[in-house]
Formats: C-alpha cells, sequence, structure tokens
C-alpha cells in the first residue's frame, strides 16, 4: 500500500503548545472544583452531613462515564480519573473537617513516641482536627512520664517489643477522666495491660495502613474497647471525621485475624525474596520478559525489603499464632511441591478446585479489581 503522505497543516510543536494549552484550562477548571469543594465542606459541616455519599458518587460516576463515551473517550478511563478526582475531593473535605461538629472541643492529646513515623501520622491526625499535641519521645524535652500526666488522650505509638512496658509504666500517672490507647499491630498483650495499669478510659486501636499512604480516605482502623463509652464514641468520630473507615473488634478477634492479613502475607513475602536471593536471580533480565502479575509480585516483595526489618520482626514474632500459620505455610509448600515434581495433574486438578471452592464468590471480584491494579501499574511502568 502506497504511504500516507498527508501532513497536519500545522507543526509538531504548535500542535503540543496548543495541548498544553487545554490542559492549562483543566487545571484552572479542577482549581474551580476544588473551591466549590471547600464551599461543600463547609455546608456539611454547618448541616451535620457525612463526607462521602455513596449514592452521589455512583450517579456522579455513571453520568461522567456516559457524557465521555458521548463524546467518543474512553468510559472506563474517565472513571478512574474521577475516582481519583473524588477521593481528592473526600480528601480535601476532611482537612476542612466537614465531618467535625462545629462545637467539637479541643483535647490536648499526647503522642507517646512521637518522633517515629506512625506517632507522626497520628500527630497529623489530630492536630489537622483542631487539637493541641504534644510529643514525647527519646530526644523530647517533654518526657513520657510529664506528656501522660496532663493529656486528655494518650497514645501509645511505640515498637511492639517495647509497648507493654510502657503502658505500665505511664499508665498510673494518666488521669482517671482521660482516654489511654495503643496503635500497636497486635491487640490482646497491650489492651490487658491498659486495663491492668490505670483507671482512665481504654481503647485498642490498629491503623490498618502504614504511615507512608498518600492519603487517609477510605484507609481503616480497627478499634478494640477497654473501658469507657464516651471516649470510644469520640474516637470514631475523630477517626470518621479524618475519612478513615473504622470497625470494631475484640483483641483476641483482632490478632486471630492479624495472623493471617499480617504475619501469613509477611512470611510469604520473606520466602519469595529470600528464594530470589539463593537462586542468585537477575532481577533486571527477569524484567524484560515479566508479566504484569509477577511484576506486580516483585515490586511488593521489593517494597518490603525496603521498610524496617524490626518493624515485620516484631509483627510476626509476636503474633501468638505465628507458629501454627507458618507451620501450614511450610507443610502446603511442600505438599504441592511434591505435586508439582511428581507432575501429577490429577492431584494438581484437585487442589486446584478445593482451593477455587474455599474463594468461591471472591474469584471474579478479584479478577475484576485485580485488573484494574494490573493495568495502573503497567501504565506507570
Amino acid at each position: 500500500m502506497p504511504e500516507n503522505t498527508e501532513k497536519s497543516p500545522l507543526s509538531l510543536s504548535v500542535l503540543r503548545a496548543m495541548i498544553d494549552s487545554v490542559d492549562r484550562d483543566v487545571l484552572h477548571l479542577f482549581a474551580r472544583r476544588n473551591a466549590l469543594v471547600a464551599e461543600v465542606a463547609q455546608y456539611k459541616r454547618v448541616h451535620g452531613v457525612g463526607i462521602r455519599d455513596h449514592r452521589r458518587e455512583r450517579e456522579l460516576l455513571n453520568d461522567r462515564c456516559d457524557r465521555a463515551r458521548q463524546l467518543g473517550l474512553s468510559g472506563e478511563l474517565l472513571e478512574s480519573v474521577f475516582r481519583l478526582i473524588l477521593r481528592g475531593s473526600r480528601d480535601r473535605q476532611a482537612a476542612l473537617r466537614a465531618e467535625l461538629p462545629i462545637d467539637c472541643e479541643s483535647r490536648t492529646v499526647a503522642i507517646i513516641g512521637g518522633h517515629g513515623q506512625m506517632g507522626r501520622c497520628m500527630s497529623t491526625l489530630f492536630g489537622d482536627l483542631g487539637h493541641v499535641v504534644m510529643i514525647a519521645d527519646m530526644d523530647t524535652e517533654l518526657t513520657i512520664e510529664e506528656a501522660a500526666a496532663v493529656a486528655d488522650v494518650v497514645v501509645v505509638s511505640v515498637p511492639i517489643d517495647t509497648t507493654v512496658e510502657t503502658i505500665k509504666c505511664i499508665g498510673p500517672l494518666i488521669r482517671e477522666d482521660a482516654l489511654l490507647m495503643d496503635v500497636t499491630s497486635i491487640k490482646v498483650a497491650p489492651v490487658n495491660a491498659m486495663m491492668e495499669s490505670c483507671r482512665s478510659s481504654v481503647i485498642g486501636t490498629h491503623p490498618l495502613f502504614g504511615p507512608s499512604v498518600h492519603s487517609l480516605q477510605g484507609q481503616r482502623v480497627a478499634l478494640c474497647r477497654g473501658r469507657g463509652d464516651a471516649w470510644f464514641d469520640w474516637l470514631h468520630q475523630m477517626f470518621c471525621a479524618r475519612g478513615l473507615v473504622v470497625f470494631e473488634s475484640t483483641p483476641d478477634q483482632h490478632d486471630r485475624a492479624m495472623s493471617i492479613v499480617q504475619v501469613l502475607v509477611h512470611f510469604a513475602t520473606e520466602v519469595m525474596g529470600r528464594t530470589l536471593t539463593n537462586l542468585d536471580v537477575n532481577l533486571q533480565e527477569t524484567l524484560q520478559f515479566t508479566s504484569p502479575v509477577y511484576l506486580m509480585e516483585l515490586m511488593m516483595t521489593a517494597r518490603h525489603f525496603a521498610q524496617s526489618s524490626n518493624l515485620y520482626a516484631s509483627i510476626e514474632m509476636s503474633n501468638p499464632a505465628t507458629p501454627a500459620v507458618t507451620d501450614a505455610f511450610v507443610e502446603s509448600a511442600k505438599h504441592l511441591q511434591k505435586i508439582v515434581v511428581d507432575e501429577d495433574h490429577d492431584a494438581f486438578e484437585r487442589v486446584f478446585a478445593e482451593v477455587a471452592e474455599f474463594f468461591g464468590p471472591l474469584r471474579e471480584q478479584a479478577m475484576e479489581q485485580s485488573g484494574f491494579l494490573i493495568d495502573r501499574l503497567v501504565e506507570r511502568m
């Protein structure tokens, strides 16, 4: 076929300049939208309206996708764009305290271990909500004892292996009308220590996210009641006002779940990393042949080992269910290894079917959600 020799009447540089101009117009529209979001936040705060309206979001997404298709654009792509816009909108409203009552009383919050990563996160969270935050750490002039004695709310945010010791140290100093809480990834031992060492209200909490998250919107946090319903309601309201998804659990239920959510997942990731190391794999070479799933697994493994070994050691070594969970992992690996090495297709099919049945309807949801994640990851790479 003959080559298409038709040329645009405009040069590439001119076309790019025109695109830049359109993009700047889009940014100005985003700024206008953001100003309107601030007015929405003010209205919601005055009238006691919650930040998130799932029905409104669904209607908005459907409308924008339909309009995008009418304009010859990808509805799926525009849905992704507007989901990010909506998340930014919720974050903006939370920062403007849209879900915080006008008459909310400012409290004094002491962060014990406030110079740690999660301590800084908690400091920012309570500070954004208008509370007075005091930081007490090993390198601060303010001691943990002084902070604990005067604060309305005392947040213990220290390494797992020193949490109980710290609680026992400051517990007797805390005012009876105050709140003592922790943010540790295990709950039975810290909650028991808090209940035994003080007479104040007690709540065990576990933010189910790392302190490096870009936004608190939609992040989950578990609350374990210890003592004091009024403070429990207050803390629930504070977390919700900052965009967190809050749910209640018992300490026992929490630690059982964490043996899977944290111990099993972290252990499997560490086995993956150790195996790659022992095989002396050329990672860059494998990336030339990467599939989206391998890329995702590799990125999560590398991310894991970019963080603190002390953190993961504490998480895995402090959970009482760790021996049983890791034994089950090793046993499952040995079983599957024998099936694969023996080339036993029938046994492989039986195991595959058994696990597929265990996952049930989650399989279809996983196909959709993981597909979205894979698409986004491939785009960034």
